[in-house]
């Protein structure tokens, strides 16, 4: 994203974690990552998949919730390669500066970001964690970092990857790169050119005429599946099999 060249994604499989809350559940297993996941696994199962509901952090303040993230972080169990983590909730209003500690983030109306913080905390000492998304991903990452001195740990950064979808690509040189230019270290941060221009079905057309979120979320599973040789045609026919039989 910051050098506009090719970038070598990881080898082999990978887990696949889809978080949402009781407030997003109706449409979470309806949403773009949710669908292009199911596409996926159909055609490149993934070594587990897991849909994580993190309603429980709405009564806990940001302490708290970064210490849960770093205690799942801690306990995950990695059956593949390495983990792609996405979201089915978004952000809003996610672009403040003044990310110092926690006091500051108890502000934040999405927790999801706080508990994924602490998850990449712990996590990424262990193995390579993908983030699928845009913004919002992006912010995790500075909470992480940001967190470096409350916490006495640093993110491995080397083990960590944001993935996003060619939608970004409206914002690929405005929100996303400030965020991630204000990172203590240079991230690895990539997009996928995944396109959804031959769909039949309308709604997906239109992921290719305006910056949709729920599609910025989907750029792991992509890029998983494009690493691993799957055809452009050859996923949308899979995704669009899924609406059809959903």
């Amino acid at each position: 994203m910051f050098t506009n060249e090719e970038d070598p994604f990881l080898e082999g499989k990978a887990d696949f974690i889809l978080a949402f809350t009781d407030e997003s559940k109706e449409d979470a297993f309806a949403s773009t990552p949710s669908l292009i996941m199911e596409a996926v696994n159909n055609l490149l199962a993934f070594s587990a998949k897991e849909s994580l509901n993190l309603s429980y952090l709405k009564d806990l303040d940001a302490k708290n919730i970064v210490r849960k993230g770093m205690d799942f972080g801690h306990g995950y169990e990695l059956r593949g390669n390495y983990l792609i983590l996405a979201q089915s909730d978004l952000t809003q209003g996610v672009e403040r500066e003044d990310i110092d500690g926690f006091e500051a983030l108890e502000s934040f109306s999405n927790k999801i970001l706080l508990f994924y913080a602490g998850f990449l905390l712990e996590a990424t000492r262990r193995f390579h964690v993908v983030l699928s998304g845009g913004v919002e991903m992006a912010v995790c990452l500075l909470i992480a970092d940001k967190l470096r001195e409350s916490v006495l740990m640093r993110i491995k950064h080397d083990n960590a990857t944001l993935t996003t979808s060619r939608f970004s690509e409206f914002d690929k040189c405005g929100k996303i790169i400030e965020i991630l230019a204000q990172l203590s270290y240079v991230p690895n941060a990539i997009y996928t050119d995944f396109s959804f221009a031959n769909a039949e079905i309308e709604t997906l057309q239109r992921y290719n005429e305006e910056l949709i979120e729920s599609a910025v979320n989907a750029g792991g599973a992509l890029a998983y599946a494009a690493k691993r040789g799957l055809a452009n045609q050859a996923l949308l026919e899979a995704i669009e099999l899924v609406i059809y039989e959903s």
